[in-house]
């Protein structure tokens, strides 16, 4: 009560009076008004704070900052300040659900499983009766052989070049540079 009435006698703007409260915040510093000693029709505008705080540990909310610096021409309200940090709240929550959903999802980073799945461009082996079929026997002394090519395949004839008809023949088609021999010749 004391402190309300405080606030409303400094924030009058007597004549007499060098300088006025404009407002204050939620975390307790005073916002204040003053006549420019260099420019008559200027106001300042400056913070007061608890002398017993650190001046790193203050901390101007946005939209005193902006009324600071003569980018917003009202002071905000306490509502407004009210509703800001209900606004800070909610980011708060949906960036956690945001970082939780993140989290949640697996990472290349992670170590990867003992049984990795095959990757999705490479067909699974299709099986046709998978409990009919017994496991490969490896050995440890005989390396596997690979398996022969069958004789009968035969080679492949080059293919033509289908711009060869379509070309007349151009006299440095065939030119090949040749091979570079010194000469005996000083």
């Amino acid at each position: 009560m004391v402190n309300s009435l405080w606030f409303k006698w400094k924030s009058l703007r007597l004549p007499w009076r060098r300088s006025f409260l404009v407002g204050q915040d939620l975390a307790g510093n005073t916002f204040w008004e003053f006549k420019d000693v260099a420019n008559a029709n200027r106001f300042r505008r400056i913070v007061k704070f608890d002398p017993k705080t650190h001046y790193g540990d203050v901390q101007v909310t946005p939209q005193w900052h902006q009324w600071l610096r003569y980018v917003r021409q009202d002071p905000p309200s306490l509502e407004e300040q009210q509703q800001d940090l209900v606004r800070q709240a909610q980011i708060k929550h949906l960036a956690r659900l945001a970082d939780e959903r993140w989290a949640s999802k697996p990472s290349f980073l992670d170590k990867p499983k003992t049984q990795q799945p095959l990757p999705p461009t490479e067909p699974a082996k299709p099986s046709v009766n998978p409990t009919t079929e017994s496991p490969p026997e490896t050995s440890t002394s005989t390396p596997p052989t690979p398996t022969p090519k069958p004789a009968s395949a035969k080679p492949k004839a080059p293919k033509e070049d289908p711009w060869a008809k379509a070309n007349p023949g151009n006299p440095g088609d065939t030119w090949q540079p040749e091979s570079w021999t010194p000469s005996s010749k000083r």
